[in-house]
């Protein structure tokens, strides 16, 4: 017999591919040949003459990342945003056969989805159905791994808003339904007047959470006091921004502001930081730094000249990350952050040849 979850499931999947194929007739209709980027072959050759295995090397990143950061910390929250298909390992031998990457997957507490239902590419346009059909296949991947999935769906109104949370809920996921993307996500949405599924609850764990805030810029709301205070002002369970406020960190106090709802209740606060790309206006940026000096520095991100993809895998780069008092990571633990969730994770296929034009969100 079917399970009444599973029928839900199956029943969401359908309706939304009828969604998606009324918007996409043509993308509905087209059969895709070959693989994609992702699922190429992924050891490249260094000069050195090393071969480098460049979607292995970003998951030990996290893995470093995460192993120190718990070291400091034990109940540190780490979750990985963008690029989900992490999650699977391509075989060595056979290209067509995957498995779990389970190491990766165990060093990590979930996963962050941008555009799963809404605003894969663009703000307010429905994800086609194919690619929602293999986003689909990894968070259940993650979930039945134990791993808490956030979704961050784009969209254009209260409509799409309200569409996109009951799609996440069907499916037993922590969404927010944004009005924008990266730097310009700089304000609270105006689509609902309350968080959705607001608890008077107190979070002490991701699987509390029933909803969440995701910030990139910050400057906006004034000095650190009054954006820490604005914030205060809501009911959202996690709150989650860049550690730089303008040009200076967030103080502790003012992060200990935001680990408080409205109602007085505690919520989680993580920091996004961005392991994939280094930015010329980041408080480790030295004078004389530039694109191949020093020699991890790669090529600027093409939406974005002043931030550069990094050689993630050397010593170098991992130094300013985490290991000591000095480093991102510990900053960020000692300001009295509760976790981080990691991005620039798909910096990984810019070395593999391609441009992922993505960078810190």
């Amino acid at each position: 017999m079917t399970r009444p979850g599973t029928l839900r499931a199956s029943v969401l999947l359908f309706l939304l591919t009828v969604l998606t194929m009324a918007a996409f007739p043509a993308a509905a209709q087209t059969t895709i040949q070959g693989r994609t980027t992702e699922e190429d072959v992924q050891i490249q050759r260094q000069e050195t003459g090393v071969l480098l295995d460049f979607r292995e090397q970003i998951r030990e990143l996290v893995q470093k990342i995460s192993a120190y950061a718990r070291s400091q910390r034990p109940n540190f929250v780490v979750i990985t945003k963008g690029s989900p298909e992490l999650l699977k390992k391509i075989d060595d031998i056979d290209e067509t056969k995957t498995f779990p990457a389970r190491a990766y997957m165990r060093s990590i507490d979930g996963i962050m989805i941008d555009g799963l239902f809404y605003g894969e590419k663009t703000v307010g346009i429905p994800t086609p159905p194919e690619q929602l059909e293999k986003k689909l296949q990894l968070v259940r991947m993650a979930k039945k791994n134990r791993l808490n999935v956030m979704v961050i769906d784009y969209v254009e109104n209260a409509e799409q808003a309200d569409q996109s949370y009951a799609f996440n809920e069907e499916l037993d996921l922590t969404p927010f339904a944004a009005g924008a993307m990266g730097e310009e996500l700089n304000s609270i949405p105006k689509f609902r007047e309350y968080p959705y599924q607001e608890n008077p609850k107190s979070i002490v764990s991701m699987t509390d959470a029933k909803n969440f805030l995701y910030l990139g810029d910050t400057s906006g709301f004034g000095r650190q006091d009054e954006f820490s205070l604005k914030i205060h002002d809501t009911n959202y369970d996690i709150i989650a921004v860049n550690i730089m406020h303008g040009r200076t960190p967030l103080s502790r106090q003012a992060v200990e502001t935001l680990k408080y709802k409205k109602l007085g209740s505690k919520r989680l606060v993580l920091a996004h930081v961005d392991i994939g790309s280094a930015a010329a206006y980041d408080y480790y940026w030295q004078d004389g730094w530039r694109e191949g000096s020093p020699s991890w520095i790669a090529a600027p991100l093409r939406d974005n000249p002043d931030r550069y993809y990094v050689q993630y895998w050397r010593q170098e780069w991992q130094n300013l990350l985490f290991g000591d008092t000095n480093s991102y990571i510990y900053g960020l633990i000692y300001q009295g952050f509760d976790g981080v969730i990691l991005t620039g994770l798909d910096v990984y296929k810019y070395f593999l040849g391609g441009d992922s034009g993505e960078g810190e969100q």
